[in-house]
């Protein structure tokens, strides 16, 4: 029997060695750049914040942090297979979500029309695009016209039947043929309307509405609104601060009061006082009593 050859033995083990060379002490010197650059998009990336550009952001930097990472690991002679799998794992996930995210951000794109009453309207008050795109599929995406000098409602015989939204144009609204107040772009057409009613009531307008020039509308209609307001109270509540703050809106609009021509003001916030003429309440120095819960319940 042969005694065993050390000497082939010696030879494999340096080639090993040569091969893949053993790290048995800490490196001198710092790691290569592609080692710094993986960990500072990996601290952007943590930096992102929510909704779905904000997770377009976190996951688009932490696929570069994770791709800087894996060529890190490739390339260093020390780093073990492991690391590279798992590098590799991680960014190929990202790269899935940065995918998704992309797919989402177009699945949920509008229209140009659509597009600007987000950014004026929804988007302030924090409304994300996903939330936005059930409240433009229950008007189903239609926008509307009206010629010039045609109405939108008439007062006593227009039903209330819809909430809707002035998109372009101008709105003139009157009442007994004196003039109120003008409706612009991306206010209510009939918020004082909507808000008056509860939900299995109906009424009609008390004032009419009429375009003075080409204007462009979007509706909701009462019933489909509620039940989107049933399944999303989120939306409910959107809708609840929108058409307050347009009524807040068309109050203020009314504090330069307008006269019929027998002198009387419309002041819809003092109905009591509405009979006075506007001269002889501005003149009158009697202080208004405003009569306190006690009184009123008797």
């Amino acid at each position: 029997m042969e005694p065993p050859g050390f000497e082939a033995t010696n030879v494999t083990v340096k080639r090993a060695e040569s091969a893949y060379p053993l790290c048995e002490e800490w490196k001198d010197g710092s790691e290569s750049s592609v080692f710094h650059l993986a960990n500072i998009f990996l601290f952007l990336g943590f930096m992102g914040g929510s909704g779905i550009y904000g997770l377009f952001y976190v996951f688009t930097f932490l696929t570069l942090g994770y791709l800087c990472a894996t060529l890190w690991a490739w390339a260093d002679s020390c780093s073990a297979t492991d690391a590279v799998l798992w590098s590799f794992a991680l960014l190929a996930v990202c790269l899935g979500q940065v995918v998704h995210a992309v797919y989402r951000i177009r699945s949920v794109s509008f229209d140009r029309d659509f597009q600007e009453l987000y950014n004026c309207v929804f988007k302030k008050i924090g409304v994300s695009l996903s939330q936005f795109g059930k409240i433009v599929a229950c008007c189903e995406g239609d926008i509307r016209t009206i010629k010039k000098d045609n109405c939108f409602a008439i007062e006593g015989k227009t039903n209330i039947d819809k909430l809707s939204l002035l998109m372009s144009g101008r709105i003139r609204v009157t009442v007994n043929g004196e003039f109120l107040h003008y409706i612009y772009p991306f206010q209510f057409l009939d918020s004082p309307e909507w808000d008056s009613l509860r939900p299995s009531e109906e009424g009609v307008f008390q004032v009419t509405l009429s375009a003075e020039n080409p204007c462009t509308y979007v509706s909701w209609r009462r019933k489909k609104l509620y039940l989107l307001f049933a399944k999303h109270r989120y939306i409910a509540r959107i809708f609840a601060l929108v058409v307050r703050n347009d009524i807040a809106e068309k109050l203020y609009s009314l504090n330069d009061t307008a006269f019929n021509c027998s002198g009387f003001r419309y002041d819809i916030r003092l109905p009591s006082y509405c009979h006075m003429p506007g001269t002889e309440l501005e003149k009158s120095n009697v202080p208004m009593k405003v009569p306190v819960q006690s009184e009123m319940s008797v």
